[in-house]
């Protein structure tokens, strides 16, 4: 018998280890059943897995949605396909380029002429391990979406959000930025071969570190910032990556998860950033110390 003990032993660790891992990366659950009526939510990227999902769980509580995309096709398509299940009126499409700072600004005025208030930005889109590619105002693809367009979304909405207080901000990271090292003599990738990888992380750390110092800086004016990882999850990011190829990544992701410890869906990871996106009192024992 005890022959047999040594490798039951590892295998258990091994698939303990798994599953432990699979919900550290997913993160904890929020019982919160906030309701937000007459709030008024920004979703970027809103068209598709996260951002549609955020916008979903928010108009089902009674928001106005606004999803800001760039494929404006999809993003009527999701509008529609919102409204009928929420049967919430409150749920459009707006046109916004997070790789155009003609179209940041042409948005952003548009919702400070057209919104009375604006309660909660929620910065989701992203782009992840593309190719080397430029915005339309030349800077690399990764650090211009997920950063510096959001950058730029935020500061000019941020008179808006005042007014609107108590209002939030949600910028979603990913754990890659502790990974990440920000390269400040070559930010566009000019000098040096390009890594995809490193890319990402560097944008997601300067997201980390732009929150920080933008929760410092809105200290009492009734605007929280806050920066998440919203967990494991399959959505068309990672069509860059190859990874839901991975036997690992399938794992993670979900696709050969055994039914008994299920992994976590758009659905899922989303719903933990939309009620904490929408309560409006203290959560601080909802977030990880990666962003402390």
């Amino acid at each position: 018998m005890n022959r047999f003990l040594l490798p039951v032993s590892v295998v258990g660790t091994v698939i303990g280890g798994t599953v432990l891992l699979k919900d550290y990366v997913a993160g904890g659950a929020c019982p919160s059943k906030a309701t937000i009526p007459g709030k008024t939510v920004i979703v970027t990227g809103a068209n598709t897995g996260i951002g549609k999902q955020t916008a979903l769980e928010l108009a089902k509580r009674g928001g106005n949605i606004i999803l800001a995309c760039r494929d404006m096709e999809k993003c009527e398509v999701a509008a529609k396909d919102i409204r009928g299940e929420t049967l919430n009126p409150r749920v459009r499409a707006e046109h916004l380029d997070l790789a155009s700072l003609k179209s940041i600004r042409e948005f952003a005025r548009k919702i400070i002429k057209e919104e009375e208030r604006v309660d909660i930005l929620v910065n989701n889109a992203a782009v992840m391990r593309c190719p080397h590619w430029t915005t339309e105002d030349g800077f690399e693809m990764q650090f211009g979406v997920n950063y510096l367009g959001h950058f730029l979304l935020t500061n000019l909405l941020l008179d808006k959000l005042k007014a609107s207080a108590p209002s939030r901000i949600i910028n979603l990271s990913s754990l890659a930025h502790v990974a990440g090292h920000i390269d400040f003599d070559d930010l566009n990738w000019q000098m040096k071969k390009y890594d995809t990888k490193a890319a990402y992380c560097q944008s997601k750390l300067a997201v980390v570190l732009f929150t920080k110092e933008l929760s410092h800086r809105l200290q009492g004016s009734g605007v929280t910032v806050n920066a998440l990882h919203p967990g494991v999850a399959r959505t068309e990011l990672g069509r860059h990556t190859g990874m839901h190829n991975s036997a690992f990544s399938g794992f993670m992701l979900g696709e050969s998860l055994p039914a008994w410890c299920p992994s976590q869906s758009p659905l899922l990871g989303d719903l933990r950033l939309s009620l904490r996106a929408c309560h409006f009192t203290s959560f601080d024992s909802y977030f990880s110390d990666w962003v402390s």
